[in-house]
């Protein structure tokens, strides 16, 4: 019961958060199997696919500008027409060039949906609220993304269904924020960077921020093309991509705790190695049921990572720089998603499909060997031990959400942060011997 009193205040905005992602989670896989039955090649649709994330990462200095201009119904009025209109674009201009400005328009528009969902949650919720809330959050938001593979199974010969019903739930997803009755927040000022300083004492954490992305950003945009090219129909493909949704949205509270009890750095070195070896032991799979149960360990390792190092990077950071630091991670995470279809497209139109499983465990295994090598050279300064809370690509609101309220009381202490800046003085000096 204390649950549901808890979710009462937001449940309009999860609504409109599962209808939202309904949509997105099946269009980011279906514009991948358009784009193969319509002969683009892979380097193609890598490019495409590219935009998006481009798109995301420019959105993320928009977006709280718009909101503040406009509040923050009528903007998540204003860009759920615009990608709702986009994706029926998509059907009216089959051509990869229009595509790829459609995907920029598309994902700059989507991350500013984000940052006001975001917001609003993080304004309902009192602060010893906002873990849970935000676990409902990760809940509704991989199980909506997982559930919209399965709706690939009902497109028809023409392709213009699943597009037109894409249309429907962004349009859908409107309907419980605007006929909320709640007061709408305010959002605050974006951060200042501090990722030239976080590269400096913590680079492990920064490294493996974008090097998840390079990873990541390959498996969202180029999977539903290998399975594809392995024989699965559109059916298969979404199992498959449900499967990986399923083990991350399963594996990752399991991994990230353990990681707050033991040495985290270790522990990401273990699953970022298993996840390797797992993708790379794609392309010998003696079954397709075989390869999804191999996806389903996969996706649970590798949605991991970026939690990962987020919570590895709070390790290091006391509390005026944890959202700032964490935004900068989010920024690297999305460049790395940005270059990731690019470069693994074109390995695939160059080398053939398997490319793409031999990338990502070529993307996660470098991973690895640097956090072993950062491990034996120099000791990273942890200030405290930060509690993992699973994570997909988001806003800084959320990440303001999670962490804001998460500080212990010694860091009142005015003598921890001149302890903590000695610290920082020696690892700089043992990371440059």
């Amino acid at each position: 019961m204390r649950s549901l009193s808890l979710l009462r205040p937001i449940r309009a905005i999860l609504y409109s958060v599962a209808l939202l992602l309904l949509g997105n989670g099946l269009m980011n896989t279906l514009l991948t199997l358009r784009g193969t039955s319509e002969g683009f090649s892979s380097a193609l649709l890598g490019m495409v696919m590219s935009g998006y994330f481009v798109g995301f990462i420019c959105g993320t200095w928009v977006s709280g500008r718009l909101i503040r201009r406009m509040g923050h119904i009528r903007t998540f009025a204003f860009c759920a027409a615009i990608c709702a209109s986009v994706a029926l674009l998509h059907v009216i201009f089959v051509n990869p060039w229009a595509w790829l400005g459609l995907r920029f328009v598309y994902g700059l528009s989507f991350i500013t949906l984000i940052t006001v969902i975001e917001s609003w949650l993080n304004s309902q919720a009192a602060g010893h609220e906002r873990g849970r809330i935000f676990a409902s959050y990760m809940v509704v938001n991989l199980g909506a993304i997982a559930l919209a593979q399965q709706i690939l199974r009902f497109d028809t010969q023409d392709g213009f269904l699943l597009f037109a019903l894409i249309s429907i739930l962004i349009c859908w997803a409107l309907l419980p924020i605007t006929m909320t009755r709640r007061a709408q927040p305010t959002i605050s000022d974006r951060p200042k960077s501090s990722l030239k300083s976080l590269l400096g004492f913590a680079p492990l954490p920064v490294a493996s921020a974008a090097l998840s992305g390079l990873a990541m950003g390959a498996f969202w945009s180029m999977t539903p093309v290998y399975v594809t090219q392995l024989g699965f129909d559109r059916e298969g493909v979404g199992w498959v991509m449900s499967a990986a949704i399923v083990g991350g949205a399963l594996l990752q509270l399991p991994i990230g705790r353990f990681s707050d009890k033991h040495d985290r750095p270790r522990v990401m070195i273990a699953v970022v190695l298993l996840a390797a070896i797992l993708a790379a032991s794609l392309p010998f799979a003696p079954s397709q049921p075989v390869l999804i149960g191999l996806y389903f360990l996969w996706g649970g390792l590798a949605f991991s990572l970026y939690p990962l190092s987020v919570a590895q990077l709070i390790d290091q950071l006391h509390p005026d720089e944890i959202v700032s630091g964490s935004s900068d991670m989010l920024v690297m995470h999305g460049a790395g998603c940005a270059v990731a279809p690019l470069a693994a497209g074109s390995l695939m139109t160059a080398l053939g499909g398997h490319a793409l499983p031999f990338y990502i465990a070529g993307v996660l295994t470098l991973l690895g060997l640097f956090a072993i090598y950062r491990r034996r050279r120099v000791s990273d300064i942890r200030t405290r031990t930060a509690h993992f809370e699973p994570m997909v690509q988001t806003s800084a609101e959320a990440l303001e959400m999670i962490f804001d309220d998460t500080q212990p009381d010694l860091f009142d202490d005015p003598s921890f942060y001149e302890e903590h800046e000695r610290q920082r003085l020696v690892e700089a000096v043992n990371g440059s011997r």
